[in-house]
């Protein structure tokens, strides 16, 4: 007989993972846009990197909301307990989102005018503080909370420490690359050569990171050390960096040949292949190191409950965001534009 109270937990969070996976492809190069603005001093170019993504850009944030909604409905526990851990990330994050989003807006209003260069200023800066928080905030998931009977027990700057800085460091400089192979991708002559130069170094950037944070997490604590480096975990986990070289190696190979569309997955990859690392490290913690997935789950009736909505919404979602970017898709050229 199907233990159902065992497995919904673990069905729901591979949903949860989808949805942060789905999020951080879609939105991430969507920030990585603004937080290339500061290297592209041309106003129509930046005009062309925003109509990139003009058509799709407002609806990547869906899959936040849904991460967002199954954390609170089918882990009220770990919802209880990171919310207060990062109260202050989340709000910044929160309100650079907000930030960037009135900036996208008011610079196409204000376009032509001295005034733009303050919207895109903003828009910029929302991109890099939210891409930041983002980085920080999964970093300090890494690291732990510190938690006394089922509750936070820390302070409200536990989340800042050296490992969440430089977590948050390496998406910004991840949702750059994601950016920049993007617009390799959808666009031409000039800035499409950009992009190609500005991918190479932040590739170089990315995979430094990656490498000194994968040597780092294990050594957090002792279970993830464990997890990477007994047998037989070492046999299933070594892929892993192995893909991660792989990859680099084929997005420098890309981008030097001329390759446009190659670079971008080959940067999806490393993103994939981070978030595997991260699923692998932490499973099966929801809140590491302490409280489990059935440990903060709701009761089974809930979450059976949610799952048959979700079931329904889910196609819904993927289905119009799979349509939009396939009617918007194509190269992008200065003759054109969305705003």
């Amino acid at each position: 007989m199907i233990d159902f109270a065992h497995w919904l937990p673990i069905v729901w969070a591979i949903i949860l993972i989808a949805a942060i996976s789905i999020y951080v492809i879609l939105d991430g190069f969507d920030l990585g846009i603004g937080i290339l603005f500061p290297l592209e001093g041309d106003a129509t170019r930046r005009n062309v990197m925003i109509s990139t993504i003009a058509p799709v850009w407002d609806s990547n944030e869906t899959w936040m909301v849904l991460g967002g909604a199954v954390l609170y409905g089918v882990f009220p526990g770990a919802y209880a307990t990171l919310l207060p851990a990062f109260y202050l990330p989340i709000v910044l994050m929160l309100v650079a989102l907000i930030f960037r989003g009135v900036a996208f807006e008011f610079r196409v209003m204000t376009k032509g005018t001295p005034r733009a260069r303050h919207w895109d200023l903003g828009f910029m800066t929302g991109s890099i503080v939210a891409a930041f928080c983002q980085g920080a905030i999964f970093g300090s998931v890494i690291q732990g909370v510190t938690v006394t009977d089922g509750a936070f027990a820390g302070g409200p700057l536990d989340w800042l420490t050296p490992f969440s800085i430089l977590c948050g460091l390496s998406v910004v400089c991840g949702y750059a690359l994601l950016g920049a192979t993007w617009l390799v991708w959808r666009t031409t002559d000039v800035l499409e050569a950009s992009c190609r130069r500005w991918a190479g170094r932040l590739a170089v950037g990315l995979f430094a990171c990656i490498a000194v944070i994968s040597v780092w997490t294990p050594l957090l604590h002792a279970p993830y050390l464990r997890r990477w480096t007994a047998w037989p975990n070492i046999a299933l986990v070594a892929p892993v960096p192995v893909l991660v070289v792989v990859l680099g190696l084929l997005l420098a190979l890309s981008l030097r040949k001329g390759h446009s569309r190659v670079p971008f997955l080959c940067a999806l990859g490393w993103f994939f292949l981070c978030l595997s690392g991260l699923g692998i490290t932490i499973w099966p913690y929801a809140v590491p190191p302490t409280l489990s997935l059935w440990d903060v789950s709701s009761p089974p009736s809930s979450q059976f409950f949610q799952l048959v909505g979700t079931a329904i919404m889910l196609p819904i979602i993927l289905t119009y965001t799979i349509y939009s970017y396939r009617v918007f898709r194509g190269k992008v050229s200065e003759a054109d534009g969305y705003h």
